[in-house]
C-alpha cells in the first residue's frame, strides 16, 4: 500500500515536531462523504483504475480526532475504502476534519546516508520518492490500537525486502504536519553503509515480480534533496540534519 501525495503545502508551511510516544486508536464510525458521494466516487475510482490497472480499491485507515499534548501524540482512526480515499485526496480533501496520518520508516545508514525508495510506474505516486511507508490497514489494528511501528515493520519488508534485525528502531517519533497528511517518521539505523543498502534493496527489486519500487536514493545532504520528493521528506531530512 502506497501513501497518496499530491496537494500538500510547501515546505515552509509544515511543522515538524519532535514526539516521545504516539497512542493511535481505532473507533468505528460512519464517513459522510463518502457515503453521499458514493457513486461519483465509484465512477471516479473505475477510471483511475483504467489507466492504472495495478490499483486495488481495499480498506485504509484515516484519522479523526487527534491532539499533541507535550511529547504525546493522540488520535483516532475509522475505516474506509481506498476509492472513497482517494477522491478525498483528489477533489481537494472536500471533509476538512480528516487527516491522512501515515508512519514512514527512516532508513539511515551506518554512514548517515538516509536511503529512499522510487515509486515504480505501476504505482498511484509514480517517481516520487520518499521512504517505505503506507497508509495504516485493518491488519494494523491490535484490539482497539493502531500499531504504526508494524506498519512500519511490514511496509520496509515488502518493498525492500529488509527485516527487522537489519535495523534499530529508534524510540521517538518525528511528526511533520502537512496540512491534510501527518507523516510520523521513526528513524531506522542500520549496521551497514546507505551503498551496502542501496544493492541489497536492488537486487531485492530484481527478485520480484512487480516491485513497488523502480530505485533507491541516498541523501546525505542537502545538495541530494531531489524536486521528485514530497515537501514532508524535504522537511524531514532538513531537521534530521540540523539536529544536534
Amino acid at each position: 500500500m502506497t501513501i497518496a501525495i499530491p496537494n500538500q503545502p510547501s515546505v515552509a508551511e509544515m511543522r515538524v515536531v519532535p514526539v516521545a510516544r504516539i497512542d493511535m486508536r481505532f473507533v468505528p464510525r460512519a464517513w459522510l462523504f463518502a457515503q453521499e458521494r458514493r457513486a461519483e466516487i465509484d465512477r471516479y475510482f473505475a477510471a483511475l483504475q483504467r489507466d492504472k490497472p495495478a490499483l486495488w480499491n481495499g480498506r485504509v485507515l484515516l484519522l479523526h480526532e487527534h491532539v499533541l499534548e507535550g511529547e504525546l501524540f493522540r488520535g483516532t482512526y475509522f475505516e474506509t475504502d481506498f476509492a472513497s480515499f482517494i477522491a478525498w485526496r483528489d477533489w481537494g480533501f472536500p471533509d476538512p476534519a480528516i487527516r491522512n496520518c501515515f508512519s514512514l520508516g527512516a532508513l539511515r545508514g551506518a554512514d548517515g546516508g538516509f536511503v529512499l525508495g522510487v515509486m515504480g510506474a505501476h504505482t498511484a505516486n509514480a517517481g516520487k520518492i520518499y521512504f517505505p511507508a503506507g497508509t495504516p490497514e485493518p491488519e494494523d489494528i491490535a484490539g482497539d490500537c493502531v500499531d504504526l511501528a508494524g506498519n512500519i515493520r511490514r511496509e520496509l519488508s515488502e518493498e525492500t525486502g529488509l527485516v527487522a534485525a537489519d535495523y534499530t528502531a529508534e524510540h521517538d517519533w518525528v511528526a511533520v504536519f502537512a496540512g491534510p497528511r501527518v507523516a510520523l517518521v521513526k528513524v531506522l539505523q542500520a549496521q551497514e553503509t546507505a551503498d551496502a543498502l542501496r544493492a541489497r534493496i536492488l537486487a531485492y527489486i530484481a527478485s520480484e515480480h512487480e516491485p513497488e519500487l523502480a530505485g533507491i536514493h541516498i541523501a546525505r545532504t542537502a545538495a541530494d534533496l531531489d524536486p521528485m520528493m514530497p515537501p514532508f521528506i524535504v522537511a524531514f531530512l532538513t531537521h534530521a540534519w540540523s539536529a544536534p
